[in-house]
């Protein structure tokens, strides 16, 4: 460990030496293009709609009164009789449904976590231009077991509050030191041959909920 110590101080010691008399780095621009979108709620909406389905997520639209009763739709027609709630999620989004509903407080076990069908959370934002959600581990998101191990998952997106256009746009807004989660589409992989397989990593099947008009 002495000797390990001693080597990675001799290479620090010369990396300092030799920059030592460098010239200061010339500041970098950063006016570059943050959005390739027009700067429309609409259309900013449309294209996240668009690129999410592109991605093989199952995409609904609601207004806030409506919430509710698709999720229940949602979850019935999965077939889910059970469902992962993350501390913090709103009652009312579960308010019509049926299944049994698992509290993650205090956190299920892996192995009660593996026997329940669903999860429905919020997001911490979603990214039209990538069809990509983000997840932080917020308030109504959870911890990230409960979106990975679950098949099926109901992720509920705020519009237009929690949408932006592009990946420059989503940054400033989300915090680094959070558990970040970015989740385009449901789990997939494929093999050398190009077959496609779903579920592998996480949930197989994702249903977005874009909630507007509130």
């Amino acid at each position: 460990m002495t000797d390990a110590v001693s080597a990675r101080e001799r290479i620090l010691a010369r990396v300092r030496a030799a920059v030592a008399n460098a010239p200061e780095a010339a500041a970098v621009a950063r006016d570059y293009r943050t959005s390739h979108t027009a700067d429309d709620p609409a259309a900013v909406l449309g294209l996240l709609h668009e690129n999410l389905a592109d991605y093989r997520a199952h995409v609904h639209r609601t207004a806030p009164d409506g919430l509710a009763a698709l999720v229940a739709e949602r979850l019935a027609e999965r077939g889910a009789r059970s469902v992962a709630v993350p501390p913090g999620l709103p009652d009312a989004w579960l308010a019509a449904t049926d299944a049994v509903r698992r509290p993650d407080e205090p956190r299920l076990s892996p192995y009660a976590l593996d026997g329940i069908d669903a999860v429905v959370t919020g997001c911490a934002l979603a990214i039209a231009e990538t069809g990509t959600i983000v997840l932080d581990g917020g308030p109504g998101q959870g911890r990230r077991a409960l979106t990975l191990v679950p098949d099926l998952h109901v992720c509920v997106v705020l519009a237009p509050e929690q949408v932006v256009a592009s990946v420059p746009l989503a940054l400033p807004r989300l915090d680094p030191g959070r558990p970040l989660t970015w989740i385009s589409g449901p789990s997939a992989t494929s093999d050398i041959e190009l077959d496609r397989v779903e579920g592998v990593h996480g949930p197989r099947t994702l249903e977005v909920i874009l909630v507007t008009g509130g």
